[in-house]
């Protein structure tokens, strides 16, 4: 039988200070284009309706639900920090370098990009065959620089299943999309206009 020869995997950690700016943002990019790629293709082979759950006919439901959990969420997160040390929530500068310098228009539209991209994979595609469960897990696997902290790993997870739970509830994607895009704009704006208070 013949032996595998896979090279050892090796994660190594990037000095967020020597990646440039329009690297970041570029990486940014490329990478939610993959991530709706891939959500897209899981979604047709699936023959799963998803797109049909793109009406915007319950806006009120949606804004309600959408407005809500990404409230719920950053009082929780306020809680967090209020009591936890900074570097607990730590993920190596590379919110800070995101959205420390970035103009208000560009964070919305980082936000809405990254809300509507991973939404569709994960809550349209993934979640429709796993489960919210195990679609958290993921998600929270993902975002690789929180793994570091099991708080921080603990809270992604729990966004993840929150907003599965809102999907389900509701229905319909645009309520996940709204409450990601709400939380990453509203955690962006924070970073970036903290500092200059």
């Amino acid at each position: 039988m013949k032996k595998w020869n896979f090279p050892k995997f090796k994660i190594k950690t990037i000095d967020v200070n020597k990646i440039s700016d329009r690297m970041l943002v570029l990486n940014l990019y490329i990478t939610q284009l993959l991530t709706l790629i891939l959500g897209i293709i899981i979604i047709l082979f699936q023959k799963n309706k998803v797109f049909n759950q793109l009406n915007l006919t319950h806006y009120d439901r949606i804004l309600i639900w959408g407005i809500c959990f990404a409230g719920l969420f950053l009082l929780v997160n306020m809680i967090i920090s209020r009591w936890v040390p900074d570097e607990v929530s730590d993920d190596g500068g590379m919110n800070f370098k995101l959205f420390g310098n970035r103009a208000l228009w560009h964070i919305f539209v980082i936000s809405a990009v990254v809300a509507f991209c991973e939404e569709l994979l994960f809550r349209g595609a993934i979640q429709h065959s796993f489960g919210s469960y195990w679609t958290s897990i993921l998600f929270a696997a993902i975002h690789i620089r929180y793994l570091q902290n099991w708080i921080m790993t603990g809270l992604v997870f729990s966004v993840s299943y929150g907003l599965g739970w809102i999907y389900v509830q509701t229905g319909t994607l645009w309520t996940p999309i709204l409450a990601h895009l709400l939380i990453d704009l509203i955690m962006g704006c924070i970073i970036r206009y903290r500092r200059e208070a």
